[in-house]
């Protein structure tokens, strides 16, 4: 690994707040890790009820397992491929949002064997699949921006450390780094709440020597990890052909190498160039977590034709891996909080690995504690 040049030493900085509405109980300041779904929900929630909320990311934008990669041949959904609606506060929350998500009709969702064949053809959804306008990170960036107008949401900013204010003894203070390596100290808060993967958040309270009542169950939670290939076809965009391939839109794949594949042209709100997003299914993709991403493109280029019947060369092709991708093992509530030092932790990962979840979790989060 080659050296990193030297930092200086991090410079210690009282959060900003912003002036809100009187909350029924005393103003707090909350810090909250992870801006994904339940990340975002929480801090909007907390808001809402009159705290003040500092929101950090270690990415460069927001989403989590929404994010949209976006490229010269049209966007992907890297991580969500839709999301359902079954509880009544997320529908009220996405009547919020009017136009930034759209129905999906991929209604001839089937089960693949692994040549191709079809094996068993599902029932038609009893409910309607959704998806975010014009990627599955638009819900998020939609929530996110009062945030992020306020100077509440910080991104390129890792947390690497919790520890005890050393103004307020009561209090915590975040150790932050930039992708850059540039160290902070950001102090004032009065609880920690952690809306990141449970192993994730698990290893940093670890890392900081931290003992809570959240140790334990994070531990029990199991997540798996997803190979996900991304691959564009402009060939196909021509009078006389408008698809490559299957006349299916989505499928699950009983493929010993694939879980899921879908074509991203299909959706509404994307262009019309042809775009696959193909995802490895968990066991294959625990197996071969460590390979290099070149082998198991190889690896998945191949089940793709396989599946698909498209042979032909694709002109973008990109790989991208999710350690924690679904969840096989979940908390079993929808939150977790350890009062007696103030720290919470909250995902989809409490309760399984549908969008609603994340937000079912991070909306329970902040209403406990706020």
């Amino acid at each position: 690994m080659p050296s990193r040049t030297p930092t200086p030493a991090p410079r210690l900085r009282r959060a900003r707040t912003s002036g809100t509405s009187t909350p029924a109980s005393a103003p707090r300041h909350f810090a909250v890790v992870g801006a994904g779904m339940a990340g975002i929900v929480c801090a909007r929630t907390l808001v809402q009820a009159g705290h003040h909320v500092t929101v950090f990311e270690e990415s460069d934008q927001v989403g989590g397992r929404t994010a949209t990669h976006n490229t010269p041949s049209g966007c992907f959904d890297a991580g969500a491929q839709y999301f359902t609606v079954r509880d009544e506060r997320f529908a009220q929350a996405l009547d919020t949002v009017p136009g930034v998500f759209r129905p999906w009709s991929a209604t001839a969702v089937r089960v693949l064997d692994a040549v191709g064949r079809v094996a068993i053809a599902s029932r038609p959804p009893t409910e309607a699949h959704w998806v975010a306008s014009p990627g599955m990170d638009a819900l998020v960036r939609a929530w996110a921006q009062p945030l992020q107008q306020s100077g509440s949401l910080r991104v390129d900013a890792r947390v690497l450390r919790i520890g005890r204010d050393r103004v307020q003894p009561q209090g915590w203070q975040l150790h932050t780094e930039t992708s850059e390596g540039a160290l902070q100290v950001v102090a004032g808060f009065d609880a920690v709440l952690l809306a990141i993967p449970a192993p994730q958040a698990h290893a940093l309270l670890t890392a900081s020597g931290l003992e809570s009542t959240l140790n334990s169950p994070l531990a029990d939670v199991l997540m798996v990890p997803c190979w996900t290939l991304m691959l564009a076809f402009p060939q196909a965009v021509r009078p006389d052909l408008t698809t490559l391939g299957p006349q299916w839109n989505a499928a699950r794949s009983t493929h010993h190498r694939l879980g899921w594949v879908a074509r991203e042209s299909s959706k509404p709100g994307r262009n019309s160039i042809e775009r696959w997003t193909v995802q490895a299914n968990p066991a294959w993709s625990h197996e071969h977590l460590e390979d290099d991403a070149p082998r198991v493109q190889a690896k998945l280029l191949k089940a793709f034709s396989e599946v698909t019947g498209i042979r032909a060369e694709p002109s973008y092709v990109e790989m991208r891996l999710w350690r924690y991708a679904q969840t096989s093992w979940p908390l079993g509530s929808s939150h977790l909080w350890d009062s007696a030092i103030g720290i919470g932790a909250c995902g989809d990962w409490c309760l399984g690995h549908r969008l609603e979840d994340a937000f079912i979790s991070g909306l329970e989060m902040a209403l406990a504690v706020a």
